[in-house]
Parts: structure tokens; sequence; C-alpha cells
């Protein structure tokens, strides 16, 4: 089974001319076509849609954003957002943003990015946090503040920065600086100055561990692929498909939703995400430091307009890298492993008739959405397998009547594992209830463009871009439904439902 998992993952085969005959005819009528496919119903007596959504450039962290603050690239991303759709600050209602690690200075950043890109202090905006599924959240939220007939237009995004994390002081040195700012006389004050021990000025970091196990995801990653059987060149067969699936993907345009952020300090325009890229993992490191190093002495001003994360290597490099996690013989490596990255996203949803209202053209509805919880230890990562199943049952669908499949790639091996256990009568009996499996996607419809491995990762912004990815995937392969999933930390999950919007366009 894991072979076969993995052939028919890497499977890329070109068109035949009655291929393209046949899609050249569903172009021409396309409406039909649409009328044909299954629908869903709407559960929150607004038909709620997706307008449309941006996301900035995805970088890896340390690199052309470094020098900046969360709020300002977030701030970016609702600029664009507005740009793109022709919408009014004025019309916004209300604005959900999700992030993960927080800047301490900015704890509200939905509220600091709103403020910053000049919208009215009279809107208000709020931030969620959700883990990987942070943006999720916000979408989903703002699905239920329409609903509740609370608000008609809301924006939903998430921004991530890995560049510049909080670093707090030891608990010990935090305690005896409150205590000093109270002592009343200088005797107090040295008495406890002297108290100070070298242990003291231990910083401590971000956690990078489940709180509740204590075990970091990479080695949970790398727990989960053993247990499911995904050897080490499984991992790496699927990374170097997201790789490549990936920058076909750029090099053909497809990558609407990118809009181009000009960052003081570098020269031109940055307009692309900076992680996908043809090399081999020696020449990635040399990348990236110099990247690294041409962020901080460079004083030119410019734009990004490209992802930089995304390298198409070889299976003979990708072995050359050694375990990251568990050593020496684990297989989640840094190139089957997605990467610390920076980026913002946002999206505009509202009812269908406020859209109508507006002039908009809509992308898809939003039609369902679950949350689901699962064993935090061993399960840490199994969202998807836990998510898609409960979606699928809730709205009667089947695996084939999905048309695209946006699944956040944390790890390879996590993606693997989830694949193999809906794959799995023994999981779906143990775990899902179920008498037999949930089976296997249709491979070629999922995560055809490439995925959090080779885009890039950042935590709170990647979920607007698995809907948007799926609204633009849903016209470009004459699509009707689509099904986002994703895990998250503490053993979380979510999966979505979009369906294809009549006025849809790739754009």
């Amino acid at each position: 089974m894991a072979s076969k998992v993995a052939k028919s993952l890497l499977k890329v085969s070109s068109p035949s001319s009655t291929v393209k005959f046949d899609t050249a005819r569903r172009a021409l009528s396309v409406n039909a076509a649409l009328q044909q496919k299954k629908t869903l119903p709407d559960r929150t007596g607004k038909n709620v849609v997706l307008v449309d959504g941006v996301r900035t450039p995805f970088l890896v962290s340390f690199t052309d954003y470094a020098k900046m603050m969360p709020h300002e690239l977030a701030r970016h991303s609702l600029l664009g957002l507005l740009q793109k759709t022709g919408v009014s600050k004025d019309v916004i209602d209300y604005i959900v943003y999700g992030t993960v690690i927080q800047e301490v200075k900015t704890s509200n950043i939905g509220r600091e990015a709103a403020l910053a890109a000049g919208f009215s202090d009279r809107t208000p905006a709020h931030t969620v946090t959700m883990a990987c599924i942070s943006s999720n959240q916000a979408i989903t939220t703002g699905v239920g503040m329409i609903a509740a007939g609370a608000y008609d237009v809301i924006v939903a995004g998430g921004v991530e920065f890995m560049s510049d994390v909080p670093i707090r002081h030891s608990r010990k040195m935090r305690s005896l600086l409150l205590r000093l700012n109270r002592a009343k006389t200088p005797a107090q004050r040295l008495s406890l100055i002297a108290s100070i021990r070298p242990d003291f000025f231990a910083p401590e970091l971000p956690a990078v561990a489940e709180f509740s196990s204590g075990e970091t995801m990479g080695h949970s990653a790398d727990r989960l692929a053993a247990a499911f059987g995904a050897s080490r060149a499984e991992q790496d067969e699927y990374a170097l498909r997201s790789h490549t699936l990936a920058a076909n993907a750029r090099d053909k345009g497809y990558f609407t939703d990118l809009i181009p952020v000009k960052v003081e300090g570098k020269d031109g325009v940055l307009d692309k995400d900076n992680g996908i890229r043809v090399s081999t993992p020696e020449q990635l490191i040399l990348t990236i430091a110099k990247s690294v190093v041409t962020t901080f002495l460079e004083g030119k001003d410019g734009v990004l307009d490209k992802d930089n994360g995304i390298r198409v290597s070889t299976p003979e490099q990708l072995q050359k890298l050694k375990p990251a996690f568990i050593k020496p013989h684990g297989t989640v490596t840094a190139a089957n492993a997605s990467f610390l990255t920076d980026g913002a996203s946002a999206c505009l949803i509202m009812s269908e008739a406020k859209a109508k209202e507006l002039g908009l053209k809509p992308k898809a509805y939003v039609r369902d959405f679950t949350y689901v919880a699962q064993d935090p230890v061993d399960q840490l990562l199994l969202g998807p397998a836990y998510g898609i199943p409960t979606i699928l049952d809730k709205a009667g669908l089947k695996m084939s009547d999905i048309d695209t499949w946006e699944i956040h790639e944390a790890f390879a091996g996590q993606i693997l594992a989830n694949l193999k256990a809906l794959d799995s009568d023994w999981f779906a009996q143990n775990y899902l209830g179920r008498q037999t499996k949930v089976g296997n996607p249709d491979l070629k419809k999922w995560n055809a463009w490439g995925g959090s491995l080779s885009i890039g990762h950042p935590f709170a912004a990647t979920g607007v871009r698995l809907a948007m990815h799926t609204a633009h995937r849903l016209v470009r392969e004459d699509g009707q439904l689509g099904l986002i999933s994703a895990c998250a930390a503490g053993g979380q999950g979510v999966a979505m439902l979009l369906e294809r919007h009549p006025d849809a366009k790739a754009e």
C-alpha cells in the first residue's frame, strides 16, 4: 500500500489531444455543466460567499521581511484585499484576524493592522488563535457573524512572523524585576540585585513543544510516520512532488492570490514566494544564508512579488539530508518538512445578496465546516483523518464527489500518515466508529498546486491560502466542490467545504 500511494502521488502525465478537446468542449458549456454537478444546501440562511482573497509572498523567515513587524505585514494583506476587490474600507463591518506567535506590543494584531491600514477607528476587529488553522477559524467566525445577522461584510485573515519572536526573561528574573520595581529604598533594591544568580539570565523562547506532552511537532511527525509505515523514500518523494507542482503552478501564473509587497530597505518589488527553488541541498543552504545576510546589509527599497521556498531537487539530493528530530534513524528532514515562514493573508466574505448589491462576483460559497480534536500525544497531526470523514458524512458526500483537495502539508510524513489512516479499515473501526475505511482520494486532485511544504507555512495565514487555491482550482479544473483540511497543534483539525460560484473567475 505504501509504495502504491507514493507512485500515485508522483504520476504526472501530459494531456492527450482527446483530453484537450474535452476540456475545450466543457469550457463552452460551463453553466450547463455546473447545473449537472452536485451542489450543497445553504446552512446559514445567508448563502455566505468567499468574494476574494490575497496573500503576501510567503518568505523563508529571516529573509526579506526580517526588519518588519507583524502588523505591518498584515497591513499589506488588508490593503491588497481592498485594492483587488475595489471595496471601500467603509463597507467592512468587522475584521477577524489570526496569529499564533504573538508580538507582545500588538496583542490584538487584527485591530492594530486595521488601524495601520487606514480603516476607521469605528471598525471593530479581534484576533483569534488556533495554531495552524487560525485563519480558518477567522473565516468560520466571520461566517457565524453573518449567519447570526450581526454583520454583513467581514474581512478574515492571519499573519505569522517568525523572523522576530518574543523572547522572555526567565521566570526567576521576571519575578526579581517585578519585586525590584516595587522596592521602596535603595537598600531593598541592592538586596534584590545581590540575589541574582547566573541561571536567572537563561531566556525563555516561545514554545516549540506541545504543552500537554512536552514533545516537539517534528518529533511527533516522525513517530506518526513510523506508526503508519511511511518510509523516508516516500516522504522525500512526496516533498519533491509538492515542490514540483508548486513550481509548475507558479510558472503558469496560477498564484493570482499573491500580491506584491514593498519593503523598505530592499531593491525592487517582492511579488513571489521565496521558498520555491530548483537547487541541491547545499545550494539551498548557501542561497538562504546569502538572503539572510543581504537582508541585513542592503540599504535599498524594493517590492517582493514571489514566494521563496519552492525548491525542485532530486531524490538523490534529498537522501543526503540527515534526520532533523529523531537521530540517527528518524525520517523527517529539513526537505520533507515545512519551513519557518513569514507571511500574511486576508479574504472577504459576505452574504451572496450583499455581494450582488455591491456588484461583486464571488469565487465560492462557504458551504460547511467542522472542527475536530483528538489525542495530542499519539495523534497530534491526524486532524484530516478525522475531519475529512466528518465533513463528508455531514454533507452527505463521498470521496468521489470532491473535485479539489487542499490539505495542509506540515510534514510529508504527516500527509502520508493521514492518507494511510483514511485507507485503513483498522483505523476506521478503532478510531472513527466506522465498519470500513473512508478510502483514498483521487490523488490527481490532491494539492495540485503544491502545498505548505513548498509554498511555505506562516501558521496563521495558511488557511486563507488553502481557501483561495481551492476556489481558483475549481475554476481552472472545471470542478464544483472543494475540500480543505488541516491539522493543528494541540491535536486539533479543521475541514471545510467550498462550492464554486457561477460567477467565479481564477483571477
